[in-house]
């Protein structure tokens, strides 16, 4: 079983009935500036945050901790869903640091790769897909950083505050996975 915790101090975790509020927090805030990069075109039309299709306690998400399991703030998470049909292996991952003071230091590129390295463990995955837009560049660099390569990209698909940007889907082999090795272990 791949090592949940990096020796910075990034772990990935279940919830904890003591997770409830400061998610609450995070999901119910409608000016959280994490809105602005997950999905904004898609704000008012349900739920597409990542977390509102999925069980708080599945095993298909996990808290991104900054510090150790049990003593540490959590500051996003990473959730997975297998795509129709279940059986094909093909899995949808997602990643969301909610507290801007994480975002562009790293933090979200060894959360990914190791959610990458949990999934290709603990399922039947061939495939791991994840979509983004053409605005999120963060995102973006932070899939190429762990092995993902751009699938397929809908040109000027969303609207945003008057501007158009590409829908985005990077994908990742399992066999790509395996030749890429974690040489500085599943969460470095």
């Amino acid at each position: 079983m791949a090592d949940l915790t990096d020796p910075a101090g990034l772990t990935l975790r279940p919830q904890t009935a003591r997770d409830a509020l400061r998610l609450a927090v995070w999901l119910t805030d409608p000016q959280a500036e994490w809105r602005q990069w997950d999905a904004p075109f898609m704000q008012g039309q349900g739920d597409f945050s990542g977390q509102g299709e999925l069980d708080p306690q599945t095993a298909h998400e996990r808290l991104i901790v900054l510090g150790t399991e049990t003593k540490g703030e959590p500051i996003g998470l990473v959730t997975r869903r297998p795509e129709a049909p279940s059986s094909g292996g093909w899995w949808e991952v997602g990643i969301l640091i909610y507290d801007p003071r994480h975002w562009g230091g790293g933090l979200g590129t060894r959360a990914l790769r190791s959610w990458s390295a949990l999934t290709f463990e603990e399922t039947d995955a061939h495939l791991l897909t994840l979509s983004t837009w053409s605005g999120n560049t963060r995102m973006l660099r932070a899939a190429g950083r762990v092995g993902y390569h751009e699938c397929a990209r809908v040109r000027e698909a969303r609207l945003w505050q008057g501007q158009r940007y590409d829908s985005v889907q990077m994908e990742l082999l399992r066999r790509e996975w395996a030749d890429l090795g974690e040489p500085e272990g599943p969460l470095a």
